[in-house]
């Protein structure tokens, strides 16, 4: 079931159209809504009308379609209900939520238009060659979601920018690795096709879920990496607005936490969609208030 299956309230109220944000948020962003919850109210409301708004692109992307045709018309029509917010004239519950967020912060466009183009890019590109492939990729879907988070949580120097991209290439590499079972359902194959060849890993050992030291080779490959930007992301903190600080450290600690399962066990990634049950996510909440770090 994906965000787009939620019934649409009808004429909605600003409040009502925040509430079906936040519904979005907590069903279906469960990894990311640990945080959310934790920041101000104002900000908190706006987080939640611009994940929202992605994640209903994604799901525009991920949901099975008759062509690609039909998906990239609906991403077209979903393009323009961002013009409508930010000309002040939404029509969809989400979008009323965003216009009201931006009279508040000043999110930019520009990032909203990247997340649509690499969701456009879903439909057109299911190999990557390289990792730098594989980074511009993530620059469409993850540096945009940090750069709109960013304009809201408020950061004291330019030096955020690099620190909160690399937490968001942190995050989309976690999920890269995390969701390769997922992504084979759907004939997508994240990991760089050099990466497979130098591992001696083939795709059909892939899509046969191999079990192999070879496998298991490759995926602590891209775990340890996936690690590393987590490091270079920990800065982060330091520069962000006092009341956006915990927010993100339990934001990066539960996909940091993700990130240490899959260390255990990498090969479960063949086999199902690792995730947090509730107990561990509050031990997430209780480790990162004695000691703030993402990994």
């Amino acid at each position: 079931m994906t965000s787009e299956a939620l019934p649409l309230p009808v004429s909605p109220t600003v409040d009502e159209a925040y509430a079906f944000c936040r519904d979005i948020a907590h069903r279906y962003g469960a990894n990311f809504s640990v945080g959310f919850r934790f920041l101000p109210s104002i900000k908190r409301k706006a987080v939640y009308a611009a994940y929202a708004w992605c994640r209903w692109a994604d799901d525009i992307a991920d949901e099975p379609s008759d062509s690609s045709a039909s998906v990239l018309d609906r991403l077209a029509a979903w393009q323009h209900e961002l013009d409508a917010a930010f000309d002040s004239h939404p029509s969809h519950p989400i979008t009323i939520a965003l216009a009201d967020a931006l009279k508040h912060f000043a999110i930019p466009k520009s990032a909203f238009v990247a997340l649509v183009d690499g969701c456009r890019q879903d439909m057109v590109k299911t190999r990557y060659e390289t990792f730098d492939e594989l980074l511009q990729y993530c620059e469409l879907v993850a540096s945009s979601i940090s750069d709109i988070s960013l304009a809201i949580y408020g950061y004291r120097t330019p030096a955020a920018i690099d620190y909160g991209r690399n937490l968001a290439t942190a995050l989309q590499l976690t999920n890269v690795t995390r969701d390769v079972a997922d992504d084979l359902d759907r004939d997508r194959v994240y990991l760089p096709q050099e990466e497979l060849r130098q591992f001696g890993v083939t795709e059909r050992d892939l899509f046969d879920r191999r079990d192999s030291q070879a496998m298991r080779r490759l995926i602590e490959f891209q775990i340890e990496r996936a690690a590393g930007y987590f490091r270079a992301a920990e800065p982060l903190i330091g520069e962000l607005s006092f009341d956006a600080r915990f927010p993100t450290l339990l934001m990066g600690g539960v996909y940091a936490t993700v990130l240490a399962k899959l260390r255990r066990d990498p090969l479960v990634v063949l086999r199902k969609r690792l995730s947090l049950s509730r107990v561990q996510k509050v031990m997430v909440v209780a480790r990162r208030l004695i000691r703030p770090h993402f990994a």
